[in-house]
C-alpha cells in the first residue's frame, strides 16, 4: 500500500482522499445505536420516537435524539413532523438511507464469514 505524497490516504488500494470516502461514511453511520435505528427504520419502515425507544430497547433519550438529529444532518434519516395536538413525529429512511441498506448486509455476511448471494 503506497501513500500519497501528504500521507492522507491510499493510492492503488482505495478511493481515499482527504478527507477519507470510508472514514466519513463511518463516521455517519458509526456507533452503537445509528446502525440499530437504520436496521430498525429499513425493515420496520416509519416509525414514531416511542416505538424507536422501544425497539432499540437498552438507548437512552437523549442518545436517541442525538443520534437521529446526526443522521437527520447526514441526510440518511427525514424527521417528518406533524402539526396536531397532541404533536406527533415520525422518523423514515431518505433515499440515501435505503442505499445503505445492500451495503450493510453485504457487510454483516462479510462479518459472519458467509458467502454473499447478492440479495439484500
Amino acid at each position: 500500500m503506497s501513500r500519497n505524497k501528504d500521507g492522507a490516504g491510499c493510492t492503488g488500494v482505495c478511493p481515499c482522499t482527504s478527507p477519507c470516502p470510508i472514514g466519513e461514511s463511518l463516521r455517519m453511520i458509526g456507533g452503537k445505536w445509528k446502525l440499530r435505528i437504520i436496521c430498525t427504520l429499513y425493515v420496520d419502515g416509519t416509525q414514531r420516537y416511542n416505538d424507536l425507544v422501544r425497539k432499540t430497547s437498552g438507548v437512552t433519550n437523549a442518545m436517541l435524539s442525538s443520534s437521529l438529529k446526526e443522521l437527520e444532518a447526514d441526510g440518511i434519516v427525514v424527521r417528518k413532523q406533524y402539526e396536531e395536538i397532541p404533536p406527533r413525529v415520525e422518523y423514515s429512511l431518505t433515499e440515501r438511507g435505503r442505499g445503505l441498506w445492500p451495503i450493510l448486509h453485504r457487510l454483516a455476511h462479510w462479518a459472519a464469514g458467509d458467502e454473499y448471494d447478492g440479495d439484500a
